[in-house]
């Protein structure tokens, strides 16, 4: 066999299709592979660059075949699309995946600490349980939108009257909506329970991590945001500089230009949609502040409050949080510190 120096291989649950190029690019190498014959065959293979789509395990398997060797590339399945020849199979994704991986301008994904997976599974769960409750709530005000109980929307709201609506007997609520209204209330106070123990591991680890400090220094970043962007922090130092971070989170305009015309649009919305939010919400938190008066004097003030008159409050909110991004690269990447500006 000649030597292989590039591998395309489709993950999958138990069959595993490979495709192997020799350093001309030609075909020396396509099979299917078993689960378990996956890291026997890396394990007696030279050493050579390995790609894969960044989907469910491939993070597992990028440290698996890294740890016998190889250099592991992963690439976003939208751009292994564009490589794509003939129908769609596994045998024909893996040459695609093999092609993909060899293209010098190809942007991979970058691979996470165990660490940074933890991590990044508290916020999962948590991000599920807060998903769980907000539907709860929002079938509770449902059902008793039908017997002319209106709630006001919020989960304190929720917290504050749930409890009243069923002690009152004069609101026409059977017997058994009664106590299904009260199951909804405990499923509540469970969710709600749930979420505090997640806060309570994110803020142990915030405050053990000196990165976690430094992000929280920033205006509109607390525990939860810190922590979130602590799982892309070998992320961070992949980037040239803070604008291309925040494109990484997608944070900057969509652009529909041709012919030499610049057309700029709404922002890409591209990557971590979970840690966009989340900067935006803690700019929104910033704004709050910046409006009732509580932000001190300084270039950062001025700066939002011309940004504000320019392009109102909606805008200025994503472009704070676009700021927000690029100074948190800083700290991230470069280990600065935060200083506000006077």
């Amino acid at each position: 066999m000649k030597t292989i120096t590039t591998i395309g291989i489709d993950l999958a649950k138990n069959s595993f299709s490979v495709y192997g190029v020799d350093a001309r690019g030609k075909c020396v190498l396509q099979r299917t592979l078993t689960r378990s014959g996956v890291t026997r065959f890396f394990a007696n293979l030279p050493a050579c660059l390995v790609g894969m789509e960044a989907c469910a395990s491939s993070e597992y398997w990028a440290r698996t075949i890294e740890s016998l060797g190889h250099t592991v590339r992963r690439i976003h399945p939208r751009y292994v699309k564009a490589y794509l020849l003939g129908a769609k199979n596994d045998a024909n994704d893996a040459a695609a995946i093999c092609e993909a991986v060899q293209r010098p301008n190809m942007r991979f994904v970058p691979h996470k600490s165990p660490e940074q997976m933890d991590i990044q599974c508290v916020h999962r769960i948590r991000q599920g349980y807060v998903r769980s409750r907000t539907a709860l709530i929002n079938q509770a005000r449902g059902l008793l939108g039908e017997y002319g109980i209106v709630m006001p929307q919020g989960t304190s709201q929720a917290r504050l009257r749930l409890p009243a609506v069923i002690a009152d007997e004069s609101n026409g609520l059977s017997g058994l909506m009664r106590r299904n209204i009260a199951s909804l209330y405990d499923s509540l106070r469970f969710f709600d329970q749930k979420i505090a123990e997640q806060d309570a591991i994110l803020k142990t680890i915030a405050k053990e991590n000196e990165g976690c400090k430094r992000l929280m220094r920033i205006p509109g970043i607390g525990f939860i945001t810190a922590t979130a962007l602590l799982t892309v922090a070998g992320v961070a130092s992949n980037f040239k500089n803070g604008r291309e971070f925040a494109a990484f989170l997608g944070l900057v305009p969509r652009q529909n230009s041709t012919g030499g015309k610049t057309k700029l649009l709404g922002i890409s919305k591209r990557g971590d949609k979970y840690i966009r939010t989340l900067l935006v919400h803690g700019a929104r938190a910033v704004l709050r502040s910046f409006v009732i008066g509580r932000m001190p004097e300084g270039r950062r003030s001025q700066w939002l409050a011309a940004l504000i008159a320019r392009r109102g409050t909606k805008r200025a909110c994503v472009g704070l949080a676009n700021k927000t991004a690029r100074i948190a690269w800083s700290l991230l990447a470069q280990g600065t510190e935060y200083k506000l500006a006077a």
